[in-house]
């Protein structure tokens, strides 16, 4: 059965997420093999990824790096995502593929 899969961007600058970038893919199969599809194809994306804007807070700020890491780690993260998974009409639950860009370098591990 065919699934939206995405590889999804964690623009990070100076300690602070500043934006993200998105690219989904239509693809079917074991989500072993759609994870490695999604890391393969990293690098490759970015480029071609639609920007999303990051969540500013009330005072105009963008919320640091750490902030995130702990909604990530509550599993709270996704709904920063909220308006990725609306542009890719992604049902709940996607699977996805985070990848942070830290100052403009990759880490695609």
């Amino acid at each position: 059965m065919n699934e939206i899969i995405l590889n999804i961007y964690l623009i990070i600058e100076n300690g602070f997420v500043t934006g993200f970038k998105a690219k989904a893919y239509e693809k079917e199969g074991e989500d072993n093999s759609k994870i490695a599809f999604l890391k393969s194809r990293v690098i490759t994306d970015f480029e071609t990824s639609y920007h999303f804007d990051a969540p500013i807070s009330r005072t105009g700020k963008w919320m640091k790096y750490n902030s995130f890491a702990k909604l990530e780690k509550q599993g709270m993260h996704f709904q920063l995502f909220e308006d990725i998974f609306s542009k890719f009409s992604v049902p709940e639950n996607p699977l996805i593929c985070v990848t942070p860009v830290v100052d403009g370098e990759i880490y695609s591990n």
